[in-house]
């Protein structure tokens, strides 16, 4: 599950292995060997020539044995001062800041369409809705922002998180930190992270900013979902509202008659997914004594399914919904229908 964090790994480990160079704690010529096979093993990745060895038990320990077998003998002082608790950590950090960063440039874009889509709509009647029942007149224009609003929100959640993330672990060692005269802002400079962490124990079974990106993509989701229903709902017979594109749409095998609104669907769908990935972690944490526990090796699947599963819709979404035609006379019938009667006098006898 782990296989796809190797970019994080390689570079966290060059920077551990330039400050024990630096600090003297292992010999300059080793860690110079160190770099450089490090480097060349990146290169493999980036090429696909690494294959995945199941009697290995993880990235870090195929990473380790193809630089052991660029540079031999020296490759074994690259743990000096590391233990894999901190250096799994590390790797944890740097990949949940990457997936905060990859959501808020997504949430970014999306947010774009929807103003410019407010904008286009910003004087086009439509029914305002409460308990799915008609209202009062607003404009296209000022229902869409509504979600610009709830999207703002969540790519304010995913900054944040970065910024809790953004804590550099390494020399927390196990728990206990490590004895070595360690340069930990040097590495921390090196990664781009704006602190280092200040208590070791809690540096290594800290996993809150898993939890914290988890519930950010499933807020996010559950406003695309909202999203989504009302796409549906517009597209249907009933109301009428708008005609789905055909690249987002399928047709039924039976009834030639229907476009289904799959693609809203199934991201309505994805709420689900990303619910659980958020209380999966949630579960995971919640009975863990201090310090570090083997449960915390789950912890990576819960982050990497959840920014696998929202960052496309957000990609998807940003695509579809310019595509949308909207009835906009329909919508201004309706919008009319929607204006408040007389009230009703009462019977009397």
């Amino acid at each position: 599950m782990d296989r796809d964090l190797w970019e994080f790994d390689i570079a966290g480990s060059i920077a551990h292995a330039r400050m024990l160079g630096r600090q003297g704690i292992i010999p300059a010529a080793d860690a110079d060997a160190i770099i450089a096979g490090l480097e060349a093993v990146r290169e493999q990745f980036r090429r696909g020539e690494v294959t995945w060895r199941p009697e290995l038990e993880d990235i870090h320990t195929h990473i380790e044995a193809l630089l052991r077998e660029r540079i031999g003998e020296p490759a074994g002082r690259l743990h000096t001062a590391r233990s894999r608790n901190d250096q799994v950590a590390l790797v944890n950090r740097m990949a949940v800041r990457a997936l905060c960063d990859d959501a808020a440039d997504a949430l970014r874009d999306l947010i774009a369409v929807i103003c410019d889509l407010a904008e286009r709509h910003a004087a086009d009647p439509m029914p305002g809705y409460t308990h799915v029942q008609r209202a009062q007149p607003i404009t296209l224009g000022h229902h869409l922002l509504a979600y610009g609003e709830m999207l703002f929100r969540d790519r304010d959640r995913f900054r944040d998180c970065r910024r809790r993330t953004n804590v550099m672990p390494l020399g927390s060692g196990a728990l206990a930190g490590s004895p070595y005269p360690l340069d930990r802002e040097m590495v921390a400079r090196e990664l781009g992270f704006e602190a280092v962490s200040r208590n070791s124990i809690d540096a290594t079974s800290d996993r809150d900013f898993v939890a914290e990106f988890c519930f950010a993509a499933a807020m996010t989701q559950v406003h695309i979902s909202r999203l989504a229903e009302e796409i549906i709902l517009w597209a249907s017979t009933e109301y009428g509202f708008v005609r789905l594109p055909d690249a987002f749409a399928t047709g039924s095998s039976i009834m030639p008659q229907k476009k289904n609104a799959d693609v809203a669907e199934l991201a309505r769908g994805r709420a689900g997914r990303l619910v659980a990935e958020l209380t999966g972690i949630l579960v995971t944490l919640k009975g863990l004594p201090l310090a570090y526990d083997r449960d915390l090796q789950e912890d990576k699947s819960y982050y990497l399914a959840a920014g696998r599963t929202l960052i496309p819709t957000l990609q998807i979404f940003a695509a579809m919904l310019p595509a949308l035609d909207f009835d906009l006379p329909r919508m201004r019938e309706a919008a009319g229908r929607a204006t408040p009667s007389p009230p009703i006098s009462p019977i009397t006898s």
